[in-house]
């Protein structure tokens, strides 16, 4: 009669011990069994970054994982997303999709993910590094070019411009920038008379547009290459009095940005879908982890927006807030 009793007392423990284990099975999935997916955006406080969010949440609601969201507070913070990265690493997270705010900064801690068996997908901006599962992205040097080409068209071919950019090794906006002056030595009258950068951060790309305004009173026109140099020109403009009359081309979407075209103040902005970056980067993550098919290279698009067609279907749909 002990010994009954003694082997039901060992079988309900047994029973416990394995249904624990059938709980946390899958790492670090968690209680929930749901895999989870860390998402590291450059930065958190931009409209882009928050239509980045809004799709990878919608990939995880969709295919039955947990999104973790975390990026550093400013875009130049290379320590910070460093640090963020190597933390989802040591928690043992099921994929990584990241933005890297550094081409060469985050290769060393995306290879710690890749050695951990954790895929990683890069989003949005390159990274010096070939190891990851896909990278999804804008082709960045064919959005610059596309506004290189509508800044030739509407200054007649010729005329004095500048250009405000990023931060120098920001693989994206390199990019742009790049493709932006590469286009633009096609027309020999059009002569870029300053570049400067303001480093992802509103208040220092409006002092900086301010002094190029400054320095150059005949400037006919100004290519932003981000949503907050497209803003810190835009504000300078108006400041200085020449809005509407500089003919501004940013990249990247906002609210005020998209009114301004609107109101013909900024001509156009090219603009990307970071939604589906955000969707395609989970889905690619999750599909590594599982051994599905991943497609190694996504381009997820680019258009130009302007007063003529910002109110058509396709435009709206991409200029939708998506929070």
């Amino acid at each position: 009669m002990k010994l009954t009793k003694h082997l039901l007392l060992l079988s309900l423990a047994l029973s416990i011990c394995l249904a624990a284990l059938s709980c946390n099975k899958g790492g670090s999935g968690g209680g929930s069994g749901k895999p989870k997916i860390a998402v590291i955006p450059k930065g958190v406080s931009h409209n882009f970054w928050l239509s980045i969010k809004a799709g990878a949440d919608a990939a995880g609601q969709e295919l039955g994982a947990e999104i973790l969201w975390k990026g550093p507070a400013v875009e130049t913070d290379y320590t910070g997303q460093i640090n963020i990265v190597e933390d989802f690493v040591n928690k043992q997270v099921d994929g990584i999709v990241l933005a890297p705010s550094s081409g060469d900064a985050l290769v060393t801690p995306a290879k710690k993910a890749k050695a951990a068996n954790i895929p990683v997908v890069i989003i949005d901006s390159g990274i010096n590094w070939e190891d990851y599962a896909a990278y999804i992205s804008t082709d960045n040097r064919k959005g610059g070019a596309m506004a290189a080409e509508r800044m030739a068209e509407i200054l007649g071919g010729k005329g004095k411009i500048a250009i405000l950019g990023v931060k120098k090794g920001s693989v994206s906006t390199d990019e742009r920038e790049d493709g932006f002056q590469e286009a633009i030595k096609k027309y020999p009258n059009i002569k870029v008379v300053d570049f400067q950068y303001g480093d992802a951060d509103r208040a220092k790309s409006l002092n900086t547009a301010m002094d190029i305004l400054t320095k150059n009173p005949d400037l006919n026109g100004f290519f932003a290459s981000n949503e907050s140099s497209a803003v810190g020109v835009f504000n300078a403009a108006k400041a200085k009095g020449v809005a509407g009359y500089i003919k501004v081309i940013g990249f990247d979407s906002s609210p005020d940005l998209v009114a301004a075209v609107k109101a013909g103040i900024i001509d156009s902005l090219v603009v990307q879908d970071p939604y589906k970056m955000g969707y395609e980067g989970v889905k690619a993550a999750l599909n590594q982890k599982a051994g599905k098919p991943v497609e190694r290279r996504l381009d997820t698009g680019v258009e130009l927006v302007k007063r003529d067609n910002i109110d058509t279907p396709k435009i709206q749909n991409l200029l939708k807030e998506r929070k």
